[in-house]
């Protein structure tokens, strides 16, 4: 569509542009006089005749500059769509990365604590666990807190580096 409408465009402005270069020659007018050319026994020059021939060309020519100005502006008014369209676009995509700094963030923190969880809670003799198996409930709990610690800690940094806003803390009012 924004193919043709430039298209279009190219055309109204030659069209008015051919007007305009025949409204300046004033030979040319009198060449297109076709009906001073069809009777012959007029062979001389009217002014008249000219007038007749400019005030109509004048009409077509503001006809088309009418036309040029109304393609412009809907092309203006495309043109504006399609960034307000690019702009909603670019939010719902920041939204989408907002989203994903979350996810990653708990899967670091799960992670973490998974890792932790997995070493200590393995069936593996230790000569250091002997007698000391209520040890891997605490390791477990500490693990746990350590890895919340650490994703509310990647949620506050993100959130004063600017990096998420609304959607966290803030609700939208609409």
């Amino acid at each position: 569509m924004k193919s043709r409408m430039t298209r279009l465009i190219a055309r109204v402005q030659k069209v008015r542009d051919e007007l305009a270069q025949l409204l300046e020659d004033d030979d040319d007018m009198a060449d297109l006089y076709l009906s001073r050319k069809a009777s012959i026994a007029t062979s001389h020059f009217d002014e008249n005749d000219v007038e007749e021939l400019e005030q109509l060309l004048e009409a077509y020519f503001k006809q088309s500059d009418d036309t040029l100005n109304k393609l412009t502006a809907l092309r203006e008014y495309i043109d504006d769509s399609e960034d307000y369209i690019n702009i909603q676009l670019d939010n719902h995509r920041n939204n989408l990365i907002q989203l994903e700094l979350f996810l990653t963030s708990g899967t670091i923190g799960l992670s973490i604590f998974s890792l932790v969880a997995g070493i200590f809670g393995m069936n593996l003799p230790f000569t250091w666990n002997d007698g000391h198996e209520y040890m891997f409930k605490w390791v477990v709990i500490v693990g746990g807190v350590i890895s919340l610690f650490l994703f509310f800690m990647i949620i506050i940094y993100a959130y004063k580096r600017r990096l998420i806003g609304s959607i966290c803390w803030k609700t939208k009012v609409e």
